[in-house]
């Protein structure tokens, strides 16, 4: 009799203890484009009295007057964001949150390319980075055992100065930048510094925040970088510390895989991997202004060879402003092409 009674207390205290329990619903859209205005509200289950509330956007107060708030989103960058409700109740405070992800405010700009011309390309590079400086292109070659940085002469295709990485790294992307190379390895967290002219190693650098290696361009003032995922980094040209980011995104969702990088009268180009594509960016939101569907060029490199089509894809993007030239070619390809994008 006496468990019997005590259980039934048990019971009790619990059923109580559960109806006295506040239950707060924050709510807010999964995804929504920053052209329209994003609504946050928070309410309680059973209706209880809430004192007050205070919304927040990533850590950042939002001005709060009531239990709901409808606010414009069109300056904030794309990707993902945490909305919080530091809800005040009976003495106490409670923080609720939630995801939200702010998508492009229209649909991308489609292009197509036409070739204009077309040059030779060493089929043994397997081209992680490309650049065009003073007249020659640049390029990062990866693979542990094969990775390197070289000079090459456009018109031959000839290489003109090389220097290998050691076999344990695997090169990716590279960019020039105040008369040095930074070329970057994939997953050994290591960037390598080299002299312009000689190619004599100066120094390296590690990245930390960013999760690999990929591609590498620069805006002037830093260095950009992608690793892999819709993330796209910038580093400071002093210390090289990754100090911000960008994600990439269209209007219904994100673009993973963001590989070989160019900046691009104001634009970040990048190769997808695997797809034969070329993606325009805004580097200060993240949005995916333009996609260029390149698969004649791919149709038009199996003329030339058999290519294994989950590795020898296309990569490397290289751009002569003083003649508006646009390079691209692919990992392992025996031609680089200039190509001119046209607007479906």
């Amino acid at each position: 009799m006496l468990n019997k009674s005590f259980y039934s207390l048990i019971i009790f205290i619990s059923l109580i203890s559960c109806k006295s329990e506040y239950k707060f619903v924050l709510k807010t859209p999964k995804k929504i484009q920053v052209n329209k205005s994003l609504t946050i509200s928070l309410s309680e289950k059973n209706d209880k009295k809430i004192d007050s509330v205070q919304f927040f956007i990533d850590s950042k107060k939002l001005k709060t007057e009531n239990s709901s708030l409808t606010i414009p989103i069109s300056k904030y960058k794309l990707g993902k964001h945490t909305i919080s409700a530091l809800v005040f109740y009976e003495n106490k405070t409670k923080k609720v949150e939630k995801p939200v992800y702010f998508m492009a405010d229209s649909a991308p700009v489609l292009y197509t390319c036409k070739i204009i011309n077309t040059y030779p390309h060493d089929p043994k590079a397997y081209t992680q980075g490309l650049e065009y400086h003073d007249g020659y292109l640049y390029e990062s070659t990866g693979r542990k055992g094969s990775s390197s940085i070289r000079k090459v002469e456009i018109k031959t295709g000839k290489v003109l100065q090389q220097v290998d990485l050691d076999k344990k790294y695997f090169g990716e992307g590279m960019t020039i930048f105040n008369n040095k190379i930074y070329q970057l390895t994939w997953q050994s967290g290591v960037g390598f510094i080299y002299d312009l002219a000689t190619f004599k190693k100066l120094g390296s650098f590690n990245y930390k925040k960013s999760r690999e290696g990929w591609g590498l361009t620069h805006n002037k003032t830093r260095l950009i970088k992608s690793d892999g995922t819709e993330n796209i980094w910038f580093l400071n040209p002093d210390t090289l510390a990754e100090e911000s980011y960008i994600e990439a995104y269209t209007n219904t969702q994100k673009v993973e895989e963001l590989n070989e990088l160019e900046y691009i009268n104001g634009k970040i180009y990048a190769n997808r991997w695997q797809l034969n594509s070329l993606i325009i960016i805004d580097p200060t939101s993240g949005k995916v202004d333009g996609v260029a569907n390149l698969n004649s060029l791919k149709t038009e490199i199996e003329h030339e060879q058999v290519i294994d089509n989950v590795d020898e894809v296309l990569n490397g993007i290289a751009y002569d402003k003083e003649h508006d030239r646009l390079f691209v070619t692919g990992k392992l390809w025996s031609k680089l092409y200039e190509i001119q994008l046209i607007k479906k």
